[in-house]
């Protein structure tokens, strides 16, 4: 194992159904998967709290973050185009998960040194 975190934040839970918003890492049901791109980023939105994350597969270290205008219950893909990493999910929400439902897909460029 190379490293182990809390993956979700509080954000949008919290007792009684009643979202807290506190930017605090804690361990939330997750749905969907992540991808790997070639630069080492781990990209994954399946938590409850609408954030779509890249995390440094080397060290776990969380590099960047979007909140999404719906639920990321979604596997994210990755593309390369024109010399650039693109990385897109579908914020579509879940039900059952209590995430808000949308029909968004949304495309990220990675910057080009990223981009391998």
């Amino acid at each position: 194992m190379l490293w182990d975190r809390p993956f979700g934040s509080a954000r949008k839970n919290g007792p009684f159904g009643i979202p807290s918003m506190l930017p605090i890492d804690i361990c939330t049901p997750t749905n969907g998967g992540g991808v790997i791109a070639a630069s080492g980023l781990f990209f994954i939105g399946a938590a409850t709290d609408d954030i779509f994350r890249a995390i440094d597969i080397r060290t776990g270290e969380e590099v960047w973050q979007v909140a999404l205008p719906a639920g990321g219950q979604a596997t994210p893909m990755t593309y390369k185009a024109r010399g650039r990493q693109i990385v897109v999910i579908n914020a579509g929400g879940h039900d059952f998960m209590d995430t808000p439902i949308g029909d968004y897909y949304i495309a990220y460029a990675l910057p080009e040194d990223l981009a391998r």
